[in-house]
């Protein structure tokens, strides 16, 4: 009977998914885990109870989080929900705006910032500029295009035209006849064209420009002339606005390269448009010089609805069907490249944004089964869509939103079910590592602004804005502090009806049920942390030893399990007889269970009893107990009978 150390000194292949229990040869189930719920991963490693989640507000319903930051000191978190956008500052409310996105359209919304601008688009909504004046003073206004007016003079005529994307929507034999080349006209078109909703839109006939006043029938329309028109003759050259409620608005929006990038729109779902250099709202063509505007289509042997843009090393376009390169240094008509990368595509009923993650792009592949990196290989000057969870495929559902916090080096990924995947990524120390965060409700959105990573979460009826802390341990959590002892205490209304855990002075408590927005107490404290309890689970894989790193059927004893541990306040493990709470003493000999303290170095474990390896593991830690643990490694001693 031989005696056998599995050393496990780091996590970082992150929980592993069942379909690789019988992959002990494989490095990441070496570093994996059966199970990694509630706890971050460190990129040295270790795993750490993930931190509480502090209250913030209450929104008014179905919503989206997105960060604003003007400055490093000037951040703020806008909250989009039905009709309505609410700004917080500091976890206050500072404004509030009526918008036109309604519940149902706010999953579908794109947004890039711009100094103290936001530009927001949604394909059935006209786009808006939603601006910071103030920390208290935000507004919103419609897009608008660059008009270029010159008055008569000298003979020339009057010159009036918006310099907005033009497209003929018609078939190319339709014809337009213009009544007269000035003033009030009247267009006949030689098919059907016109829409009650083209009143007050731009039309180009032969590239000047009509205003459309009114529609007599869909084949006639009253206009008055812009720009004095060519002639009467019937013409094909002719063509209306690009973006309108005819024809819908701009799907995607970014900024590259001092340009203004928008991608696909409603009924033109496979075309760009970048507006002209340093003029944002300039979407002249002009004569095709190095400065101008530039307009194309993205045509290939598959439907390529755009559905993102995003500046990276090169415009990066996500369509329905694959990943594109915008390549030219800089971007102009005459230089400019686009060229197919990968065939993945992204989803298309709702809007999941692209991240940088450490230089790469992380988007959400249209199976929804897949969260891909988008990373240029020098190697092959090209770049490749490497899916980031092919371990851990089970932990992804659907994703419906996605943020990255670099200074934790953490991609949250919310998923349909409610819950929120979390990736520790470094690149560097090929650290890739998933864990999945649940809650007492549904993680609905997640934003992070500076340092603070903000979810919406629904709980019950109520959508509550949180953000994580890490001087807390549960969820949804108020902390309130008093000089005096207190047995009562309140303003705990929008956990009004729950059972919640409770930490008084830092000690936990019994659990406790608000009523009316308050507790009562059965002994005084001056701190008081009150909130939903979640329990943390680490689960390791079955051992796997031997030549072919397979331990299936071999018939083992645990001895012990050593554990690795820094600043830990309580630990409870099943070693196989049911959970134990493992007991901390200081040098003064008090057990954690009575006075919390933090315990760093390491403890051991016994087991006894023979069994054989399966898909069961030796060991597992599960516990709601809100207070502080981080493992490092653990070593696992067994003697296998050969």
């Amino acid at each position: 009977m031989a005696q056998i150390n599995i050393e496990k000194t780091n996590f970082t292949g992150g929980e592993i998914s069942p379909r690789l229990l019988g992959r002990g040869d494989l490095k990441a189930y070496a570093n994996g885990a059966a199970a990694l719920r509630n706890v971050f991963i460190h990129a040295t490693g270790g795993i750490v109870r993930r931190p509480g989640l502090r209250y913030v507000a209450t929104a008014l319903g179905v919503g989206r989080l997105l960060a604003f930051e003007f400055n490093t000191e000037q951040v703020y978190l806008p909250v989009f929900t039905d009709s309505r956008l609410d700004v917080y500052k500091d976890d206050e409310q500072v404004a509030y705006l009526t918008t036109p996105w309604t519940a149902a359209q706010i999953n579908q919304i794109v947004w890039v910032q711009s100094a103290d601008t936001l530009f927001v688009t949604h394909h059935d909504i006209e786009p808006q500029k939603i601006t910071r004046t103030s920390h208290t003073d935000w507004s919103i206004a419609v897009w608008v295009f660059l008009d270029q007016q010159k008055p008569a003079e000298g003979g020339d005529p009057a010159y009036d035209r918006i310099q907005q994307p033009h497209h003929k929507f018609a078939a190319d034999d339709v014809t337009m006849t213009a009544s007269a080349t000035s003033g009030s006209i009247t267009l006949t078109a030689s098919a059907t064209v016109f829409d009650a909703d083209h009143a007050g839109l731009r039309f180009r006939v032969q590239n000047k420009e009509v205003l459309i006043d009114s529609i007599t029938s869909a084949t006639v329309a009253s206009a008055t002339v812009k720009e004095t028109l060519a002639g009467t003759s019937a013409t094909k050259d002719w063509e209306e606005q690009s973006f309108s409620a005819v024809r819908g608005w701009p799907v995607s929006v970014c900024f590259h390269q001092d340009r203004l990038v928008i991608g696909g729109s409603r009924d033109l779902p496979n075309r760009l448009w970048l507006s002209k250099s340093a003029d944002l709202f300039n979407f002249d063509l002009g004569e095709g010089l190095d400065d101008e505007s530039i307009e194309f289509a993205i045509l290939s042997d598959q439907v390529n609805a755009i559905r993102a843009v995003f500046s990276g090393r090169h415009l990066q376009v996500f369509t329905s069907g694959a990943e594109w390169m915008v390549s030219g240094d800089p971007l102009t008509p005459e230089n400019l490249q686009l060229k197919r990368q990968t065939r993945v595509g992204v989803p298309v009923d709702r809007s999941v944004p692209p991240r940088d993650v450490d230089g790469a792009t992380v988007f959400v592949a249209r199976d929804s089964s897949g969260v891909r990196e988008f990373l240029f290989a020098d190697v092959e000057q090209a770049y490749q869509s490497t899916d980031l969870a092919t371990t851990a495929h089970h932990l992804i559902d659907a994703p419906l939103d996605q943020d990255y916090d670099n200074s934790r080096r953490l991609l949250h990924v919310v998923m349909s079910n409610g819950t929120l995947g979390t990736l520790t990524a470094y690149r560097s120390e090929q650290v890739n590592a998933w864990s999945l965060q649940e809650t007492e409700g549904s993680f609905q959105s997640i934003a992070v602004v500076g340092t603070d990573t903000y979810v919406l979460v629904l709980r019950g009826a109520d959508h509550l804005i949180e953000t994580f802390d890490d001087m807390l341990s549960t969820d949804s959590a108020i902390r309130q502090t008093s000089e005096t002892p207190e047995t009562s205490w309140s303003g705990l209304d929008h956990l009004d009806g729950a059972s919640i855990a409770i930490l008084a002075d830092g000690s936990p408590r019994d659990d406790a049920t608000v009523a009316s927005g308050a507790i009562e107490l059965g002994y005084a404290a001056s701190t008081l942390e009150a909130g939903y309890a979640y329990a943390h689970r680490v689960e390791p894989m079955p051992p796997a030893f031997g030549a072919g790193g397979s331990g299936m059927g071999v018939k083992v004893r645990p001895i012990a399990i050593t554990m690795r541990l820094k600043d830990t306040s309580a630990l409870r493990i099943d070693v196989g007889r049911g959970f134990v709470d493992v007991p901390f003493r200081n040098l003064g000999g008090a057990l954690l269970d009575q006075a919390p303290l933090s315990f760093t170095g390491d403890k051991t474990i016994r087991a006894l009893g023979w069994r054989t390896v399966g898909p069961t593991p030796l060991w597992w830690i599960e516990q709601d107990i809100p207070l502080p643990f981080n493992l490092l490694s653990v070593v696992t001693k067994i003697a296998a009978n050969s």
